[in-house]
């Protein structure tokens, strides 16, 4: 892989199917014109997210799409020589998923479905059940959706499946039961960029974040849209305002430098990890 240029985008979607169009065209076109190989959008960004994460009204879910719904396809036609990562409300019959799609001109190289849901979101959404890296003209890539990068197993299975950058979308709010009066002093917004950080430098890979940006309901979504080197550099940022996080690298020479010396997919020890916590709880319990 040579250098390429990666795009992580923070914007506004909301319910509007066509207006969500019109600005994901709008975003590929700046990266485009930006140089751009890999354009990573927020989650939802067909069709918005969930107005409400504690108490989710089933008559105001984001309107689910087919996984060959022709909007779809229609952001393949728009990505043209673009990767395209953007995430949307999944109809699989009687189960809806947080879902993400990866495309090109040439149609799906990828799919994900969120695996980790947060606890408002179960009313809404069916769980994910894996974590699949796919090839792409720019490199393996893996998908998380937000609450996914809070998990180190989850940038680890696809580290491990052979991904070399991570798109990480996200509809990522300010905290919703603690608010602060600036965000800098939020606590997401903190967690939101360590994780990033975290979730590369741990697996010495790219990770391209995207966000939503706006409110939605009661909630206020961060941005801080980033790309972030295998060292767990920033080396782009939006901060909280919308627009595209842009920077480019040469991944394969970046992931060759962090793993020189230190290889962490190699140093693992798994048969010293404990694969699921003891139902007989915390050590010192009588079984």
């Amino acid at each position: 892989m040579s250098t390429i240029r990666i795009a992580a985008a923070a914007a506004h979607f909301g319910r509007d199917l066509e207006f969500d169009l019109a600005r994901i065209a709008k975003l590929i076109d700046d990266a485009r014109a930006c140089g751009a190989g890999l354009l990573v959008l927020p989650d939802a960004a067909l069709g918005g997210y969930l107005a409400d994460l504690r108490h989710p009204d089933p008559e105001a879910l984001p309107p689910a799409l087919k996984p060959d719904d022709p909007l779809i396809h229609r952001v393949a036609r728009l990505a043209a020589e673009l990767v395209v990562c953007v995430g949307y409300c999944e109809d699989a019959g009687d189960e809806r998923f947080n879902a993400a799609v990866c495309v090109s001109g040439d149609g799906v190289l990828g799919r994900h479905r969120k695996v980790h849901l947060p606890a408002g979101e179960t009313a809404a959404y069916t769980p994910g059940d894996r974590f699949d890296a796919f090839d792409t003209p720019v490199g393996r890539l893996g998908m998380l959706i937000d609450y996914d990068k809070t998990f180190p197993e989850s940038a680890r299975s696809l580290a491990l499946d052979g991904a070399e950058v991570l798109a990480c979308l996200s509809a990522w709010p300010t905290s919703i039961t603690n608010r602060a009066p600036r965000m800098a002093q939020d606590r997401q917004a903190r967690l939101f960029d360590l994780y990033d950080q975290a979730r590369a430098a741990e697996n010495q890979l790219v990770l391209a974040s995207s966000n939503q940006t706006g409110a939605m309901g009661g909630m206020r979504f961060l941005g801080q849209a980033k790309v972030v080197s295998p060292g767990g550099d920033i080396l782009a940022r939006t901060w909280t305002k919308a627009g595209l996080a842009v920077a480019e690298i040469d991944v394969a020479a970046e992931i060759d430098r962090a793993r020189r010396v230190l290889r962490h997919l190699d140093e693992r020890r798994p048969t010293a990890y404990r694969e699921h916590p003891s139902p007989a709880g915390p050590p010192g319990a009588a079984s």
